[in-house]
């Protein structure tokens, strides 16, 4: 007799440790099909190059541009339609206060990120793109780092910062005009947001856009979506029902800032898939249908 526990197939996961996460790592919700064997790893961020290097996991929490370069370079991943995290970064591009930079003014001058190929930086180069005019290749981007996956080179325009300081010391030291962070920053008043105003910037943007940036999704390997479908269902199901144990609800006014299901991710997969071509982080504009994969079958047979 078949032990009911031999039909459990048990993926490799990492996600971030959230509330929404919650009730996966710690196994209260539940599959007779499958099981997560969570990787131990709190910030998703630091599991990022074992995902698209060594291939860890199974199923994967990575950054939206993470994810389009390792497809691009031929990695087995395709994506689920479950956004982890998102927000709006029209506040994440910073300069000093005492100067008169505006967004338009950036051509020729010097911002630095963490890396060209982080999320952030994407979105927010998008924007000042569609918003201000300002072309990527006018402006000299500085890294601090390369990208997770380590067959991207980054364009010509950008350039590494030999100087090992922090993004608010290159800041100070004038190695930088302008400073792109999600986070991480000491709030220091010698420093303001370039973009005026940034929440009602965000917001009104949204308004003729619909479109919330998407920072990570969840990925899951190319095989397990092609040979099985229910595994598919399940760990969508499963995802869904975390968040809602967290309590984790979209909002009854304003932006969802994580959505879920295919035509509620559409237009901001579609936006970042167009960022990134831009951007010379991909070769081409990939179809969100392409993307998913056979995750599309799986979950639409599913509503059917």
């Amino acid at each position: 007799m078949t032990n009911e526990r031999d039909r459990v197939k048990t993926l490799t996961a990492m996600m971030g440790t959230y509330p929404k996460t919650e009730a996966l790592k710690s196994h209260s919700i539940s599959s007779p099909l499958v099981e997560l064997d969570f990787a131990g790893i709190d910030v998703a961020q630091k599991g990022f190059k074992d995902a698209v290097r060594k291939l860890k996991f199974d199923v994967t929490e990575l950054a939206l541009m993470t994810f389009l370069l390792a497809y691009e370079a031929g990695k087995p991943y395709v994506l689920l339609p479950f956004v982890m995290n998102g927000g709006f970064h029209h506040k994440s591009i910073l300069c000093r206060a005492d100067s008169d930079l505006r967004p338009e003014d950036l051509p020729g001058k010097r911002v630095a990120m963490r890396s060209y190929s982080q999320t952030t930086p994407a979105w927010v180069r998008g924007v000042l793109s569609d918003e201000y005019g300002v072309r990527v290749e006018d402006v000299k981007w500085l890294t601090r780092e390369g990208a997770h996956v380590e067959e991207y080179r980054d364009p010509a325009w950008v350039a590494r910062s030999e100087s090992g300081d922090g993004l608010e010391e290159m800041l100070f030291s004038g190695e930088a005009d302008a400073i792109i962070a999600g986070g991480g920053l000491s709030g220091d008043p010698r420093i303001r947001t370039l973009i005026p105003e940034p929440k009602e910037a965000a917001l009104e943007w949204h308004a003729r856009t619909g479109v919330v940036p998407i920072n990570h999704m969840v990925a899951i390997r190319k095989e397990i979506a092609e040979s099985d479908g229910g595994i598919v269902r399940e760990v969508f199901r499963m995802l869904r029902e975390s968040r809602t144990a967290a309590g984790d609800t979209p909002p009854r006014n304003g932006p969802v800032l994580q959505p879920v299901g295919f035509e509620d991710v559409h237009a901001a997969l579609e936006m970042g898939v167009r960022f990134a071509r831009e951007q010379q982080l991909i070769s081409r504009r990939y179809a969100a249908d392409e993307l998913y994969g056979a995750v599309l079958g799986a979950l639409t047979a599913a509503a059917h």
